[in-house]
């Protein structure tokens, strides 16, 4: 469990709790780190794509702009490093998207987060698996962000995704773009398509990440309310949690 104490009158504003995560998905533990501002915060849970992973700069980046904007996140690696040397498990959609809504629910367990509201932020094959995830019945997503992500993978599932949606591309990815346009018309939710002009796949050109955060940012703050808060000292822990401190 992570742990934390909430704000008291009289008191220093506390730090956002900040610490390394050990999430439980079926018969393997993924690694992640935990941002939270403040108490039951809402929280971004990042899905990363083929060759990237919670200590990715380009996504830690991201990470620090929804930070500033209030939100807790999740960084995580959704394979282990022996699963990482078979191809395959990158476009293992359900496997990812499995371990995916694994992590929103140890996100639910921690009880400084009860009650935050969580979001989707995925990239590359991680956009498509967050998107099969947030088509899951009963799935607690309350939006999705997809950067440079390929949606077409969930394609069967896109049209029961109900979380508010954006698809941000870089307007010099053409394949991706196209694939984005369909993946779009098949979306019943609330949906917008962002072009972000001369960005190419990795958005590595001069200012283009700044808008892809800018961008996520205002999604997730328009559509992720806060929450009401609980004291976490009044939550009891679930018997089954694994530490969330190393």
């Amino acid at each position: 469990m992570v742990q934390s104490t909430p704000d008291t009158p009289g008191q220093p504003e506390q730090p956002p709790l900040s610490t390394e995560a050990h999430i439980p998905a079926a018969h393997v533990t993924l690694e992640g780190h935990f941002v939270l501002p403040q108490v039951n915060a809402p929280v971004v849970v990042f899905a990363h794509g083929s060759g990237s992973g919670r200590n990715s700069e380009r996504n830690q980046y991201v990470a620090s702009v929804l930070q500033a904007a209030g939100l807790g996140t999740l960084l995580l690696d959704l394979l282990t490093p022996e699963e990482e040397t078979d191809r395959a498990n990158v476009f293992d959609i359900p496997k990812l998207a499995q371990r995916i809504t694994a992590a929103e629910a140890w996100v639910h367990r921690q009880p400084q987060s009860l009650s935050s509201p969580v979001g989707f932020f995925g990239a590359s094959t991680g956009a498509g698996a967050a998107l099969w995830a947030a088509a899951e019945p009963g799935a607690r997503v309350g939006a999705v962000v997809s950067r440079g992500g390929r949606p077409d993978l969930a394609q069967r599932r896109l049209g029961s995704v109900q979380a508010p949606t954006l698809l941000v591309v870089g307007g010099e990815d053409h394949e991706v773009l196209e694939l984005n346009r369909q993946a779009q018309s098949e979306l019943r939710c609330a949906n917008a398509l962002e072009i972000v002009d001369g960005a190419t796949h990795l958005f590595e050109e001069p200012g283009t990440l700044e808008q892809v955060a800018r961008l996520a940012s205002e999604w997730f703050v328009r559509h992720l309310p806060s929450a009401p808060t609980i004291d976490p000292q009044n939550a009891a822990p679930s018997a089954t949690d694994p530490p969330a401190v190393p």
